[in-house]
């Protein structure tokens, strides 16, 4: 038996998790390289389109409809339109800004959701988890710092991202159990297409027809991305959430990793403090989201939809 049969669920799914966001840093590494030298409209239409060909293919293997009227739900719509904003926010801090900055950023979402499930969803909060909001929110500001020579307009990006991400995910946990994990993540893709159309529209910049190398990293974008959200989603339903939640910080070590031996990235100490208090919180976050959904609550489990993302 191998060492990784002898594995408690738990173990495996954190190497899954773990697996899963290595898969993440090196698919962001390619499409920073992309943007060197395609427009951001056309990667976002190109990885759509591929991607949503990938999910349709799913669907039809499972006998499962590409299109149906529950598309039109408008959960459904506020999803695509958070995905809209969240991959145009992502993509452009990674073109104008640092890989390791720009994913750092990226992880104080577990603590937008924790906000935005209060503040809009009506989800109940104790002081424990506001706690770690704020702290994770100090680690933002620790990157970002304003009004200093180290602040960079591309992190403005990244914490739109950050926004547009969260905005689909709240939505999300208002989404009609029915509708299958596979086509809501078709339907995101497939309106990255005429989002990055009207990007075109708007910035006036021309296509580049790809060449071979431009054709590799995309091959490769989509291989890490359709690998990570596998891995991912075995994680998910392997492993106890409260176990494995942590796990998805993991990303950003690889990420500091990759912008160091890829991109010769040399993150400064502020940045590196405020990265490790946003994974401190988060982490928190989410090992402590996960242990509240477990407790029986009124005879019955917490309501909720799963891991935060």
């Amino acid at each position: 038996m191998s060492a990784f049969a002898r594995l408690s669920d738990n173990g495996r799914a954190s190497l899954f998790m773990s697996a899963s966001m290595a898969m993440f840093a090196f698919e962001d590494a390619f499409i920073k390289t992309l943007t060197r030298s395609m427009p951001v409209w056309e990667l976002l239409a190109i990885t759509g389109l591929a991607a949503m060909g990938v999910f349709w293919i799913k669907l039809a293997m499972q006998r499962q409809s590409l299109w149906t009227r529950d598309l039109l739900h408008p959960m459904v719509v506020l999803r695509n339109i958070g995905e809209i904003i969240g991959a145009f926010g992502f993509v452009t801090a990674l073109a104008l800004g640092e890989l390791a900055t720009t994913s750092a950023i990226l992880q104080v979402l577990p603590l937008t959701l924790v906000l935005g499930a209060a503040l809009f969803l009506g989800e109940q909060v104790g002081w424990r988890r506001w706690s770690s909001v704020a702290v994770g929110f100090a680690g933002v500001l620790l990157i970002l710092r304003p009004g200093t020579a180290a602040f960079h307009p591309s992190m403005l990006l990244a914490v739109m991202g950050v926004i547009g991400l969260t905005l689909r995910d709240l939505a999300t946990r208002r989404i009609p159990k029915g509708v299958p994990s596979d086509q809501l993540s078709a339907s995101a893709y497939g309106a990255m297409v005429p989002a990055g159309m009207l990007l075109a529209v708007l910035s006036g910049e021309a296509a580049v027809m790809p060449d071979p190398t431009q054709v590799g990293l995309l091959v490769g974008t989509l291989v890490f991305g359709v690998l990570g959200y596998t891995a991912l989603v075995a994680a998910s339903r392997m492993g106890e959430a409260s176990v494995v939640a942590p796990f998805r910080y993991s990303r950003l070590a690889f990420a500091l990793v990759v912008a160091a031996v890829v991109f010769g990235e040399r993150p400064d100490l502020p940045m590196l403090m405020g990265a490790a208090l946003i994974a401190g919180a988060g982490g928190y976050a989410m090992w402590r989201e996960a242990g509240l959904r477990r407790k029986p609550l009124a005879g019955a489990m917490r309501p909720g939809n799963g891991p935060l993302t």
